[in-house]
């Protein structure tokens, strides 16, 4: 049975339970990181000190998006297309969204992690704006395919897609994406993504 470690109120575990519960894998997930620390089994396990990091039977794995291609590879290769052009488009989505997070992390951190009188309203502001300018390049995207892997729900809309969770449910002023708003709202019908994503942030 694989095993997931880390908290679920984390982005990048998220992605992995999301995952597991949309192609119906069973799994256990054990709480790491954040306010329930981690001890040196695990950091055996992952040198890195970060999470997830998943065992599937012996097989250790850490980084949430190589998890992503090798538990999709494994058990569902229909969500990411063994065509190198079609996996490519949808991979590239992938590799995208780590520059988002580094756009949303000051909005995040301050918003969600810290009290109100310790926050930072200049960077929360450059972030959001920073953000905004990466979600119309998302939006336009999206008004020419109703998916990020193409024509069906595939492997390159679960990061983003619990990014964009985030970014609908932070207290901040968003301007209006209509075809993101779709996408969205796509996402949040698939009950995967309610039960594993759409929990409270903190």
């Amino acid at each position: 049975m694989l095993t997931i470690w880390g908290r679920l109120n984390s982005h990048n575990v998220k992605k992995i339970a999301w995952l597991a519960d949309e192609i119906a894998l069973d799994y256990v997930r054990h709480d790491v990181g954040g306010a329930f620390g981690m001890n040196a089994a695990y950091r055996a396990l992952n040198p890195n000190g970060l999470i997830p990091t998943i065992d599937d039977d012996g097989f250790i794995l850490w980084e949430s998006n190589a998890i992503l291609r090798y538990l999709a590879a494994r058990y569902a290769p229909a969500l990411w297309p063994i065509d190198p052009a079609s996996r490519a488009l949808a991979d590239r989505w992938m590799d995208w969204q780590f520059g988002y997070a580094d756009a949303q992390r000051d909005a995040f951190i301050n918003l969600v992690r810290r009290p109100p009188e310790k926050r930072d309203a200049d960077a929360v502001a450059c972030s959001v704006a920073a953000c905004a300018q990466l979600m119309a390049i998302l939006n336009d995207h999206l008004a020419g395919a109703p998916w990020l892997s193409g024509a069906v729900f595939g492997l390159g809309d679960v990061p983003m897609g619990v990014y964009a969770y985030t970014w609908f449910t932070l207290d901040i002023d968003r301007p209006r994406l209509d075809a993101l708003a779709d996408w969205y709202a796509r996402l949040c019908a698939r009950p995967g993504f309610a039960r594993q994503v759409m929990i409270p942030l903190t």
